[in-house]
């Protein structure tokens, strides 16, 4: 026979925390009123909220869990975000394995589950606890901090390049260390005088929640910073592994002062906020050099920054760590190496172009090669090579250069990119006379590379005659190697790769992350290059004079040998790299086929 479960009610008599007779005038009155009878009793202090939500628990047979007894375990603080935990108000308690406590107000919550549930990558179990206990514990858990947590979170740096000796803190304790440095930050709220902004930019607290931002994010190893203002706070985003993840929330008094202070360490005009600008920062943290290009572009809430992180060695690991496939790369360096002719790489913005032409060049690079580079702006400083940055305002072009390149006897060119014909058309001259030429092109995969030249006006005859190949690329998130497990798929979810299934039940095997401290409980840790190169040979030269459709050059570069980006994809998918989803966001967009 079932038991039958007490309700609230009786929970709480039975406990001798209520009468019946209180308990039945409680339940008239909630009738009367339409009121809930939890929040009868709670409002009308005859029962602490405690105790009234641990008989709701009783009669949903639920967890409960009694927060002014029960302290949050760090690890599970850890993997949710204070913003989440805040907007929702609930509170992680307890990590065992991939699954995730949470207390909360309303278990029934769907919302507040699933964005918990993006933030942990944990499968969540829901504990009631009263609401007035969580605040207090969001309070103890995100606020409370050390004075040294702060101390140690950044050091102090002067104008033109910032300090970041010593380790950032990670997760809550980055956290705890910004709650300290706000805490001791007395600055007025109301004020947005430029003097006074220019000012409290200098005041300790602003100097080390300025380093700490930037030291979490390149522990995090993130691409860029995003200091975005809002209606009433100050947002903080990075872009790790091609995504953007929402870390902190500031306040908005902090605005002002913060974003003054990346200005000043970026070399910009303090006062001017009415146009964008442009800046950098040179930091040396943990013994390695970055530079921080900083751009400011004007909003109604405020300056808006964000930061692109430059490692300066990453351009340095070499072509076999970027994700080629030994056919790809072999036919690659083949091509480089060619006393002259036009390699162009070409897709999105963000799609590690630029990484793979200084790749490119490292491994060109001799004391028997004179490189020249003209680019804007020059992200990489590599030794032993001639970089050039455009200036406009002096005149100074990509045309106007590689001008001059020409009289300044070079072995290999790289064009950071060909944006109009003039420069096209003497990027063509210089790999007509002699020269290697590297250059970047927007386009979605290499094929389509011909057309948008012949879109710009070059004459298809100089097309064929000069562009030797041309490589399409994306990046993918690498599944997490840490916590990578197999997984079994119909392997005709795959057809859209060009995988060909040999029978209807048919599965096949990939990877995914389930989460670990290693990947931030995200389930990928960096990235993986998918590559489509095409090799121009006599067939789909003529294609090029004779401006056949794009369709035809295509045909012409696969029976050459092309592998397509989805193909090479699904070489990345089936060899545990990454995952289908993750190829198809970046390799299916539209006008891709």
């Amino acid at each position: 026979m079932a038991m039958v479960r007490k309700s609230m009610g009786e929970f709480l008599v039975e406990k001798e925390l209520l009468t019946q007779e209180k308990l039945e005038e409680m339940k008239q009155l909630a009738q009367s009123t339409g009121a809930e009878l939890s929040k009868v009793l709670i409002d009308n202090n005859i029962v602490a909220e405690r105790d009234v939500y641990e008989g709701i628990a009783h009669e949903r047979n639920i967890g409960f869990v009694d927060l002014d007894r029960t302290t949050p375990d760090p690890n599970a603080l850890n993997v949710v975000r204070e913003g989440t935990a805040k907007r929702h108000n609930v509170v992680p308690v307890r990590k065992d394995g991939m699954r995730l406590y949470v207390a909360m107000g309303n278990t029934n919550d769907l919302k507040a589950i699933d964005d918990v549930r993006l933030d942990s990558k944990c499968q969540i179990i829901p504990v009631l606890a009263a609401p007035g206990a969580i605040e207090d514990a969001l309070r103890r858990a995100y606020g409370s901090s050390s004075s040294s947590s702060g101390d140690n979170a950044a050091g102090s740096s002067g104008g033109g390049g910032a300090s970041a000796s010593g380790g950032a803190p990670r997760g809550m304790d980055m956290m705890s260390a910004l709650k300290a440095d706000l805490a001791s930050y007395s600055a007025n709220p109301n004020a947005d005088d430029d003097d006074k902004a220019v000012k409290e930019a200098e005041e300790g607290p602003i100097i080390r929640v300025a380093n700490t931002v930037i030291q979490q994010a390149i522990n995090e190893r993130a691409s860029d910073i995003h200091v975005e203002p809002q209606g009433r706070n100050l947002r903080v985003r990075y872009r790790i592994d091609g995504v953007l993840h929402e870390i902190l929330n500031l306040p908005k008094y902090v605005q002002a002062p913060l974003i003054s202070r990346y200005k000043i360490l970026a070399e910009m005009n303090i006062a001017e906020k009415r146009i964008p600008q442009d800046g950098r920062i040179p930091i040396r943290y943990q013994n390695k050099d970055y530079d921080l290009r900083v751009s400011s572009i004007p909003t109604p809430s405020g300056e808006k920054i964000v930061m692109r992180i430059l490692d300066k060695t990453s351009v340095l690991i070499g072509l076999q760590k970027l994700g080629f496939t030994p056919e790809t790369q072999a036919r690659l360096e083949e091509l480089v190496i060619q006393p002259n002719g036009m390699c162009l790489s070409t897709g999105p913005t963000g799609s590690g172009k630029t990484t793979t032409q200084y790749s490119v060049l490292n491994k060109l690079n001799s004391v028997e090669k004179n490189i020249l580079t003209i680019e804007d702006p020059i992200e990489y400083q590599l030794p032993g090579i001639s970089q050039v940055q455009v200036n406009r305002k002096a005149g100074l072009s990509f045309s106007s250069a590689l001008r001059a390149f020409l009289r300044q006897d070079p072995d290999i060119i790289m064009v950071g990119e060909m944006r109009d014909l003039e420069t096209a058309e003497i990027a063509i001259e210089a790999s007509l006379t002699g020269h290697m030429v590297l250059s970047t092109l927007h386009t979605n995969d290499a094929p389509s590379a011909v057309i948008r030249m012949t879109d710009m006006g070059v004459e298809p005859y100089l097309i064929a005659a000069t562009v030797i190949g041309v490589l399409a690329q994306r990046l993918a998130r690498k599944v997490c190697e840490k916590c990578k497990e197999p997984r079994e798929i119909p392997a005709s979810d795959l057809r859209s790769f060009g995988f060909q299934v040999q029978d209807a039940d048919q599965m096949v095997t990939i990877y995914e992350g389930t989460g670990c401290e290693e990947c931030r409980y995200r389930g990928f840790r960096g990235r993986v290059g998918v590559y489509e190169l095409m090799v121009v040979n006599t067939e789909i030269a003529e294609l090029i004079v004779r401006r056949a459709p794009l369709a035809d050059i295509k045909e012409a570069a696969k029976a050459g040998g092309m592998k397509e980006l989805r193909e090479d994809g699904l070489v990345k998918v089936l060899s545990g790299m990454t995952t289908p989803e993750e190829v198809r966001r970046v390799v299916f967009t539209a006008g891709y086929h």
